[in-house]
């Protein structure tokens, strides 16, 4: 699952507008951005194979760390303190903390048997990816709500607010939809990790940019925030 984890931080900025977009983003990304790091690390590992569909390309991949139940609840636990720590308050932290465990009850639903509950126990998984179709639904389904969810939540402060808004949703479903329709193999594993690592990267960094163009629709306390208008003195 890909756009389907950034649905679910997209669609909390509801629940946590105070909380920035990039930092939504990381929590619920942070299996998948770890993920490339200890295979180059040689910590996790993975055996790229063309299969008979694009999820089958990561053959025989080993996640113990930064793909567990156990593991991603610890991370979970330490972004809540972290959060706690800066801020004195819990409520986001909260949020952040779900975040980083919903990956892996997202990719529960979506991946085969390969996820482990804990590093060395049992791996599970209910294999949605076995319908190509079934699974694109399910994921664009997602990701349409959280958009919507997300877009409704703030308010744009100038026009590359809301382009850029288009554009972030324009290239990561193109990419999705491009990467099961046309899916390539990459040349090796230091490849793959080093695409991995530049993707996650390129949409964080997307994240923060636009999460300076575009402010929360309303506060915590529920209540409308003003509309911020340019006033030109010339």
């Amino acid at each position: 699952m890909f756009i389907g984890h950034l649905a679910v931080g997209l669609a909390s900025k509801k629940i946590a507008p105070s909380a920035s977009l990039a930092s939504l983003l990381f929590a619920a990304l942070f299996a998948d951005v770890i993920w490339p790091i200890l295979v180059a690390l040689g910590a996790e590992r993975v055996r790229l194979v063309p299969g008979e569909h694009p999820y089958a390309l990561l053959a025989d991949a080993s996640y113990p760390w930064s793909h567990s139940l156990l593991m991603l609840t610890v991370c979970g636990a330490i972004f809540f303190g972290i959060h706690r720590f800066l801020s004195g308050e819990n409520r986001v932290g909260l949020i952040l903390g779900a975040l980083v465990v919903s990956h892996w009850l997202l990719d529960f639903v979506s991946h085969g048997p390969d996820l482990p509950v804990w590093p060395g126990g049992p791996r599970v998984g209910l294999g949605l990816w076995r319908s190509l179709s079934g699974l694109m639904m399910l994921e664009l389904a997602m990701f349409a709500t959280g958009a919507v969810i997300y877009l409704r939540s703030t308010l744009s402060r100038d026009r590359l607010g809301n382009w850029g808004f288009w554009l972030f949703v324009a290239l990561l479903v193109s990419t999705y939809i491009g990467g099961v329709v046309a899916p390539s193999v990459p040349r090796s594993v230091r490849s793959f990790w080093m695409a991995a690592t530049m993707g996650n990267l390129v949409i964080l960094l997307w994240a923060v940019w636009m999460g300076q163009h575009r402010y929360p629709a309303e506060g915590p306390d529920g209540v409308p925030a003003p509309r911020r208008v340019r006033v030109d003195l010339r």
